[in-house]
């Protein structure tokens, strides 16, 4: 019998996974994987807080990783798996960077770019296309931020903050 590859329920799951280590480091849970002929070559957590840097979100830590280890800037026919809809940031240099999908759990509402707020993926003027996938485990993704920000709040109301 030949194993089956996984689903991108699959892979999203192992986001997820990744996203409860960034909330144990203090980062919001936020995290992406970047997957190429059914392996991770890159995988990436929130780390703006531990690295001081704005620009270290899950997608591009992802993307950075996986340009090392396939020693190439153009990341072509992977996938990227994030726990949270790529801001514009992010979505600039998936297309860069010339991943073909993108599987997304969690809309986000506030600054989300791949159709939430804005679509920087599909703009017809940009010469890379991205298909994109939404909403694999929105419930679990969804249902982890607004825990982490529920503590943060508390917190902050039990600090005098």
């Amino acid at each position: 019998m030949v194993p089956s590859m996984p689903t991108d329920t699959d892979w999203m799951h192992q986001a997820l996974a990744l996203a409860a280590h960034a909330q144990a480091q203090g980062e919001v849970p936020v995290a992406a994987l970047l997957v190429k002929d059914g392996e991770i070559v890159g995988r990436g957590y929130n780390r703006n807080i531990v690295d001081r840097d704005p620009t270290a979100h899950a997608e591009i830590v992802a993307m950075r990783e996986a340009g090392q280890r396939l020693h190439n800037h153009r990341l072509v026919d992977t996938t990227l798996y994030c726990t949270l809809e790529p801001c514009p940031m992010c979505a600039g240099a998936i297309v860069h960077a010339r991943i073909a999908r993108v599987v997304y759990a969690a809309d986000d509402p506030k600054t989300g770019a791949c159709g939430s707020v804005f679509d920087v993926l599909s703009d017809p003027r940009h010469n890379h296309r991205v298909e994109v996938v939404c909403g694999v485990l929105a419930l679990e993704a969804g249902e982890a931020l607004r825990a982490f920000f529920r503590e943060r709040r508390a917190q902050g109301r039990s600090n005098g903050g």
